[in-house]
């Protein structure tokens, strides 16, 4: 049986440490913050990146430089016969095009998943090449398995804040004023490629409902006669008080199911904010 190396991004939410324990590499996200550069996880932490952002500090996104990727390729390929590399969704950043395209140069030992994945739907990529591999699958096997479920899967998010989506350029100066005198709250969903709208709504309570009536939907109408395949998820940008209390509602409404739970990747933090909530389903492999 060949060795299958795997190797994800900090978009997970798979810190360094957790990427050691699964026994995996974890790519951390470059950040360009008031010009200096930062790693995700490694110069840059949650609590550091949150108070940056408070303070309005100039926070732009990039991607890992292609010569640390094809480095650190070459060194997992000393030790193993192929590579799994499962990026963030290429329909939020141009990282998971940059390797495919540097993989053509492996000759199939290095497989990218282009799996339009992101936090802990990202996870479940994880776990799912994991335990692919450990059932024998080649790289190029697990790559064309995971693509084959790139659309099973639904994450609902709501901010606490319209500045950070007006900042972006989602809504305009009006729309995030209005919304803010009205206390609405959009409900956003990344389901495939980009992130969407899905609903608008007035207050916390109203936007969780909303939430969590759509994963219900999914479960009944997309993933009907695949219960037992489903794990659920929730991701935060919010305090651990208020993320421990969101999943507790998860748990009291969807009695029975895994939760992944995690911080949202700072990539998407930079366009919605701090003080979020989400919540995911996805079909495990």
């Amino acid at each position: 049986m060949k060795k299958i190396a795997i190797v994800t991004d900090s978009n997970s939410g798979i810190t360094q440490k957790e990427g050691r324990e699964m026994g995996i590499s974890v790519v951390p996200m470059p950040f360009f913050i008031d010009g200096e550069l930062f790693l995700e996880d490694i110069t840059l932490s949650q609590e550091e990146f949150y108070k940056k952002l408070g303070e309005d500090s100039d926070i732009t996104t990039s991607q890992p430089s292609p010569g640390e990727i094809l480095e650190l390729w070459d060194k997992l390929l000393e030790e193993y016969d192929e590579v799994v590399h499962i990026p963030m969704s290429s329909g939020l950043s141009s990282s998971c095009e940059t390797a495919i395209t540097l993989s053509e140069d492996y000759d199939g030992r290095v497989q990218v998943v282009d799996n339009q994945r992101i936090s802990v739907t990202q996870v479940q990529s994880v776990l799912d090449a994991i335990k692919l591999r450990n059932e024998g699958k080649s790289a190029e096997e697990i790559r064309e398995i995971l693509e084959k479920e790139k659309m099973e899967a639904s994450i609902y998010i709501t901010v606490d804040t319209l500045k950070y989506l007006k900042k972006g350029g989602r809504i305009t100066p009006a729309a995030a004023a209005l919304g803010t005198v009205l206390n609405l709250k959009p409900v956003l969903q990344i389901q495939g490629e980009k992130l969407d709208a899905y609903a608008k709504v007035r207050g916390w309570k109203a936007a969780k409902r909303t939430m969590l009536s759509a994963v219900e939907k999914d479960l009944k109408e997309r993933f009907a006669g695949r219960e037992d395949q489903m794990v659920l998820g929730m991701a935060y940008t919010c305090g651990h008080k208020e993320a421990q209390e969101w999943k507790k509602e998860i748990q009291e409404k969807f009695p029975g199911y895994q939760i992944i739970e995690g911080p949202l990747s700072l990539s998407v933090a930079c366009h919605i904010g701090p003080g979020a909530m989400a919540v995911t389903c996805m079909k495990r492999v």
